[in-house]
């Protein structure tokens, strides 16, 4: 088997920070609480949305990302440890 790259294929990952979404059983929603506190840890101040997510996706799927792979990509909206 040959190099994926030898066939065009790119893998990259998306790694989402604090993100308001079903994934999580709807926990920002089941404890709104937690909200401020997250937000406060993030560059941005937010809690992050799908759509910043999917956008992110989007653009490692098209072609103006061509030249991207064997990423990791953290999208966090710069949360601090």
């Amino acid at each position: 088997m040959g190099d994926p790259g030898d066939a065009g294929i790119r893998v990259n990952a998306v790694w989402p920070g604090a993100t308001r979404s079903r994934l999580s059983d709807d926990a920002f929603t089941r404890f709104p609480e937690v909200i401020p506190q997250l937000a406060a840890r993030t560059a941005f101040g937010r809690v992050g949305e799908p759509d910043d997510i999917g956008a992110m996706i989007a653009t490692l799927g098209g072609d103006e990302s061509r030249w991207i792979t064997a990423q990791n990509i953290e999208e966090s909206g710069g949360y601090r440890l």
